[in-house]
């Protein structure tokens, strides 16, 4: 019975080697990873396995609105207002195409959505774009407020990202607080 236990094991430690090579690769290869991006201005949060799992911790990257919430850079009211700019940004965006109505027939569903569907999403993509132009008026149409807006709570970047260095992160950031006040102001 020994000797068995004894085989098994010898057998499975090349296995076991190569499995511990192979994790120690893929452990620098995020390590790398994550240093260019945070080289870059990405921000990266580590989620908590929770204690005595021996595991290394995910880690999830950071939009730009809880970089700066978690930073104490921007109040609850401020980032509400940028995640309402968010999500009417996202959604007004072109991402799906809409079929041609020469291709749509009526109560046929040819592996396609029906019409019903396609109406509710053009609906509800419609009134995206109305909310987020309503948001870009009451920034007052003006350029560096959208934009600021548009990278970082649209695009969810990160100001360092979106701004490509230090010194235009802190002007965008600037940028940012106020475009986010004027957002959030009843």
């Amino acid at each position: 019975m020994a000797r068995k236990a004894r085989r098994r094991r010898t057998s499975l430690a090349p296995i076991q080697t190569a499995a511990q090579a192979e994790a120690r690769a893929v452990s620098a290869g995020v390590a790398e990873t994550l240093g260019l991006e945070a080289r870059r201005g990405a921000a990266f949060a580590a989620e908590d396995e929770g204690e005595g799992s021996g595991r290394e911790r995910p880690y999830r990257r950071q939009p730009g609105l809880d970089w700066l919430a978690r930073k104490g850079r921007i109040s609850e009211a401020q980032k509400a207002a940028g995640l309402r700019y968010r999500d009417a940004f996202i959604v007004a965006q072109p991402t799906l195409a809409i079929a041609s109505t020469l291709e749509v027939q009526p109560g046929m569903s040819a592996g396609g959505p029906s019409l019903k569907a396609l109406i509710a999403r053009a609906d509800f993509r419609q009134s995206a774009e109305r909310k987020l132009a309503l948001y870009r008026r009451q920034l007052f149409q003006h350029p560096a407020l959208v934009a600021a807006c548009d990278l970082i709570c649209g695009r969810e970047l990160t100001p360092r990202e979106a701004g490509g260095g230090d010194r235009e992160a802190l002007r965008l950031e600037a940028v940012l607080l106020v475009a986010l006040d004027l957002l959030a102001a009843p």
